[in-house]
């Protein structure tokens, strides 16, 4: 992605079903689980750049010791820095120390059976410590004991808090991560108590009832209970102290959850491909959890996956697919590949099926093996125009003609380099602008000035501010006829709440020009409108909302606005001319079969709370407030 896009949170759980000396034993180190949750963290530092978190929790502890473990940092290398924090208190050990699994964990903290880690990129709060997950609800009775963490986004969280408040609560804050922590800590709270309560009147003793209630708490009642008022997406991940763990995914299905099990490990992240690294098992071994379902690891490390909220249209986020998620994945890789074939027929378009004057390249470096995929779609193409011209010559061709067609090929280039990420210390406009434009270089050689069509694929453009301050003013330098800038994704319109940094309306150059459009042609009316419309709405219950913002599109086609895109994006000074072509909607859904979560795109959010959201957007956008819609 040219543009400067974070990337969303990601979990990693892990339950050791054996004693920690049966690791000790197998692999010859007390340190198989953290090397493990080093990994699993590692393979996904992709989805979270801000902080990182790490809970531990150790079983059958006697009262008087410590059970619960957690560290957590926003340094700027912030999964070696927890490591570097958890691993020097095993230094100085003997052999035989580092071989008693029960001096282990009798002694030192990290040697329990429970992992939960977090990679964080906030979309709420600021980047301070204490914003980072897991986050821990403390208690003198295990089972009161909570360890959370998640990769989500919830719509109403206004709605949320005022329920905490009616319950008689008085949450220290109002960030989902605070509120989603309490809530399911609230219903925690209540199954507890319905089970003392229960034991009590049976006649057992205090400790007794304790054990008892370890034995027999109903996470599944408690995770129905807490999910029945959410509006987001989010999987969510929890250890309660005793020992039972559980994840929970939204009923979209909106955010990515993968699991794994064997007589060993149960093992979630937020991506397939970082468990069959870790754990080298196939791709078949790792299963999805269901939307609208829970993941729960009791203590004595059964598993069972009950539904927890009625599962609705399974939304699965294709941004994932497009371009958070490691390619690595071999249901990834392939879908990318088919949207870059799925730009075919544009892009031929756009350089007039000129493909001999048509050098082709991509900007690094995510939209690569969409890159691929182009290039074996203008291949098919090629031969199928090969076959026809073959076969147009008659029963005998000119061997030296046949074999002048058949050497035809797509030309491709490494034509952008990224160079570096330059920082600047000047703040006028234009000074700043002349070294932003230097982020890339070029491949100088690489095309015919003034006679080829240069066609560069990114996977996704949001503002395009790189694109215009930078990229194409570098690729101008090669100087092509024509610049083509091929998004794999479809143009970006409304903003995102289930976890992706895309909240303002005002910064999308879709949006951008549907603006500038609906003012030249003397439609702000519309404008107007849709702000009075989008104000009642949002008035309303979040199920009343309908998504108003569609009506500022409604008078253009797709062509019109990618013609805008094209004028916005260009820089006075090009000598080239600029077309911006992208991805259609039935394109990425026939790249993307299983994830269809489009909101971004049409406008169709899954859940309620979307489209209040959207509404509220608009209204800061026309009011010109930078508050987030949510």
């Amino acid at each position: 992605m040219s543009d400067f896009l974070q990337h969303e949170c990601g979990i990693a759980m892990l339950r050791l079903k054996q004693p920690l000396q049966y690791y000790i034993d197998k692999y010859g180190s007390a340190f198989y689980g953290l090397n493990k949750m080093y990994l699993l963290m590692e393979k996904q530092h992709n989805r979270g750049q801000d902080g990182a978190g790490l809970a531990n929790i150790k079983l059958d502890v006697d009262p008087g010791k410590r059970y619960i473990s957690r560290v957590r940092s926003v340094d700027s290398r912030p999964i070696q820095d927890l490591f570097s924090r958890i691993m020097p208190r095993f230094e100085g050990l003997s052999s035989e120390q580092l071989s008693d699994a029960s001096f282990l964990q009798e002694e030192l903290a990290f040697t329990g059976e429970l992992f939960l880690a977090h990679l964080r990129y906030g979309t709420y709060g600021k980047n301070e410590v204490e914003n980072c997950h897991p986050f821990l609800r403390q208690n003198n009775w295990r089972t009161r004991n909570l360890v959370v963490a998640g990769n989500f986004n919830m719509t109403n969280t206004d709605e949320l808090f005022d329920k905490l408040v009616s319950l008689g609560q008085h949450p220290k804050e109002k960030a989902d991560t605070v509120t989603l922590l309490e809530r399911i800590g609230h219903f925690l709270d209540v199954e507890n108590q319905r089970l003392f309560d229960q034991f009590k009147e049976e006649g057992l003793a205090n400790e007794a009832i304790s054990e008892q209630i370890a034995q027999e708490l109903n996470v599944q009642t408690v995770l129905h209970q807490a999910a029945n008022s959410l509006d987001g997406g989010y999987v969510m991940c929890g250890l309660i102290g005793h020992g039972d763990a559980f994840v929970m995914r939204d009923p979209n299905g909106i955010r990515p959850c993968f699991w794994y099990e064997d007589d060993e490990v149960v093992v979630v992240t937020s991506e397939r491909p970082v468990i069959q690294t870790a754990f080298n098992v196939e791709t078949d071994a790792v299963q999805e959890l269901a939307p609208g379902h829970a993941l729960i690891i009791k203590r004595d490390g059964t598993v069972s996956m009950p539904e927890v909220k009625s599962p609705g249209e399974r939304k699965a986020c294709s941004f994932e697919r497009i371009y958070f998620s490691r390619g690595n994945d071999q249901d990834i890789y392939r879908e990318r590949k088919e949207l870059g074939r799925q730009l075919v027929p544009k892009i031929l378009e756009a350089v007039e099926h000129d493909l001999d004057k048509t050098v082709s390249s991509f900007i690094p470096n995510t939209a690569e093996v969409c890159f691929y995929g182009l290039i074996k779609g203008l291949e098919d193409y090629q031969n199928q125009a090969k076959i026809a011209r073959i076969i147009g010559m008659g029963p005998n061709p000119d061997p030296a003609e046949v074999k002048r067609i058949l050497d035809e090929r797509a030309r491709i280039e490494k034509i952008a380099i990224k160079d570096a990420k330059l920082r600047t210390f000047i703040t006028e406009d234009a000074g700043r602008d002349d070294l932003v434009a230097h982020v890339y270089d070029i491949a100088y050689g690489t095309v015919e000035r003034g006679e080829d069509n240069l066609v560069v694929i990114d996977d996704s453009i949001v503002r395009g501010t790189t694109l215009k301050r930078s990229i194409l003013r570098i690729l101008d330098r090669l100087g092509p006829k024509r610049i083509v800038v091929a998004s794999s994704a479809p143009q970006i319109r409304y903003p995102d709440c289930y976890g992706i940094d895309m909240a303002r309306l005002g910064d999308f150059i879709a949006f951008q020009a549907a603006i500038s459009l609906i003012q030249e042609r003397g439609l702000q009316h519309i404008i107007d409108e849709t702000y009075e419309r989008c104000k009642t709405q949002i008035q309303l219950p979040k199920e009343e909302n309908v998504n108003q913002v569609k009506a500022i599109y409604e008078p253009f086609t797709t062509e019109e606005v990618s013609d805008r895109i094209s004028t916005l994006l260009t820089p006075k000074d090009m000598k080239s001319e600029v077309k911006v072509v992208f991805q259609s909607i039935e394109g990425l859904h026939a790249a993307c079969p299983n994830n269809t979560g489009d909101w971004y795109f049409t406008g169709n959010f899954p859940t309620p709370g979307g489209n209040k959201v959207v509404n509220r957007a608009f209204v800061y956008y026309v009011e010109g407030r930078k508050d987030r819609a949510y």
